[in-house]
């Protein structure tokens, strides 16, 4: 085509231009035999057919199997929502009625050699005890006990909380009376009412026990008991307040009237540093959440081994072992990376506290007081290793059974069961949980709280529940691997078929 020509086509209008162009459907003007007819080629709307409204007649079929479908589906989903949300929710319901579940003992040493001084405030705190158990009202699992069960010691008592025994423990000391009666009768200034009563207690044990459900019921108990005590200790003293001398040492001694006695608090493993927050709860669902989404990463290096490209496949039983070996060391540097996120966020893991005691109060200003000195960090990050193990190789058996997108759905069971268990107190769930002590992720919290707090140990059970778990799946994995091969070569259908 010339120049001119290309210029004058330029300046004309489109229709013009596709008039001149040759019909595609002939050939040196003579019209092209279609290729249908001579039944070598399908028609363009037959192979490539033009797309249709939604309610046009020919998808009637395909409607009625997508509105089935979608029904079918939504249906199982509402089920598995109401079933599976209700444990966690369920795991709450009615916990006031069980709070007696935590147990908090009163012991009272009051009058207790060589202090022979007839008692009041002891009676009368646990009296006012006895009354709360007597009023019906959902209340703490109080427990008179005598002060010859622990050997006439009050820190025997501590130990009994540091070792679990119970949660919370209220000590009226030897000399509460004794100390009230030589303030006023001496006009010693220096008495102190923190001096006539203890509060014992852990709070890095649960601390959402602790702050939810005991200290709103034991503040309010302190402050009533405080109150009995000084009405009845002022009308003792004011029968002698006609002695001259008596209201001398009153006027001296105001708090031996005023409150008369308090409760010194011992919390003798705080929860301490906030950052441990994450540490013992919701961080550990990222334990979890890793342990089952490096199935999707790792599945298809393993299965390059049995695609033959230019390479004889691998027999599967050492498919099946190479896999697993490659998925445990997997889990090592995992959870070795989980573990240095606590690590970079300065909890202690190195510095031991000075205080070693188990009947003492830990210096916070020393950080978490760790459990095994240096090698703290090392078990800790073996408790998340095995954990993850635990954890995972749950979460890789099941994938292979179920597919995916059911895959998803027990990852969310897998949370659910976790979760309610482990972040919340089993002792006040309904009797329902009770499986709860034997799933991984209660273990994992409970001995996370004993290596970083410096609780009471039960290191060896936590350990063995996970090591149980690990072993139970290691045995399931080959069963597993070769039923996803089973399914891969039967073309078994993990979802609706696109039919």
């Amino acid at each position: 085509m010339s120049t001119l020509s290309r210029l004058r086509r330029a300046f004309r209008s489109p229709e013009k231009v596709n008039n001149e162009q040759p019909n595609e459907n002939t050939i040196n003007g003579q019209k092209k035999l279609h290729s249908v007819e001579n039944g070598n080629e399908k028609p363009h709307s037959e192979s490539h057919p033009q797309p249709v409204g939604f309610w046009h007649p020919d998808l009637r079929q395909v409607r009625n199997r997508a509105f089935a479908k979608w029904i079918t589906t939504t249906a199982f989903l509402m089920a598995f929502i109401i079933a599976v949300l209700s444990i966690y929710w369920g795991v709450m319901f009615d916990v006031e009625q069980r709070l007696d579940h935590l147990s908090v003992y009163v012991v009272d040493f009051d009058g207790v050699a060589p202090y022979d001084t007839t008692p009041f405030v002891g009676p009368t705190i646990t009296k006012l005890v006895q009354q709360t158990l007597s009023s019906g009202m959902p209340t703490l699992g109080w427990d008179i006990r005598s002060a010859a069960e622990f050997n006439n010691d009050p820190l025997q008592v501590r130990q009994a909380v540091y070792d679990f025994h119970t949660w919370a423990a209220i000590i009226i000391n030897p000399n509460a009376t004794a100390l009230l009666y030589s303030a006023v009768a001496n006009g010693n200034a220096s008495y102190d009412p923190l001096g006539a009563c203890q509060l014992v207690f852990q709070d890095a044990r649960d601390d959402t026990n602790w702050y939810d459900f005991m200290l709103p019921i034991i503040s309010p108990f302190m402050t009533q008991a405080q109150s009995m005590v000084g009405k009845e200790w002022a009308r003792m003293v004011m029968q002698n307040a006609s002695d001259p001398a008596t209201l001398t040492n009153i006027q001296a001694v105001p708090q031996a009237i005023n409150p008369a006695i308090g409760f010194s608090e011992f919390n003798l493993r705080p929860f301490f540093p906030y950052t441990g927050i994450p540490a013992v709860s919701i961080g550990l669902i990222y334990l979890i959440i890793i342990s089952f989404f490096s199935f999707s990463f790792y599945l298809p290096i393993h299965m390059q081994y049995l695609k033959p490209e230019n390479h004889p496949p691998l027999k599967f039983p050492q498919l099946i072992l190479s896999r697993w070996t490659a998925t445990i060391f997997a889990y090592v540097f995992l959870s070795l990376a989980y573990s240095f996120i606590s690590l970079a966020f300065q909890i202690n893991f190195s510095d031991t506290n000075p205080i070693t005691s188990t009947t003492q109060v830990t210096e916070i200003e020393y950080g978490n007081p760790i459990s095994y000195g240096h090698g703290t960090f090392l078990v800790y990050w073996m408790l998340n290793f095995f954990g993850m193990i635990a954890l995972g190789l749950a979460c890789e058996n099941m994938a292979m059974i179920v597919g995916m997108p059911w895959m998803g759905l027990f990852l969310i069971f897998w949370v659910i069961t976790n979760v309610s268990t482990a972040f919340y107190d089993i002792e006040i769930a309904p009797s329902f949980y009770r499986w709860g002590y034997a799933w991984p992720l209660h273990s994992i919290v409970e001995g996370s709280r004993s290596i970083l707090f410096g609780l009471h140990s039960r290191i060896g059970l936590d350990f063995g529940i996970l090591v149980a778990w690990g072993a139970v799946n290691t045995a399931f994995f080959p069963v597993c691997c070769y039923f996803q091969r089973w399914k891969q070569q039967k073309d078994v259908h993990e979802y609706w078929p696109m039919d």
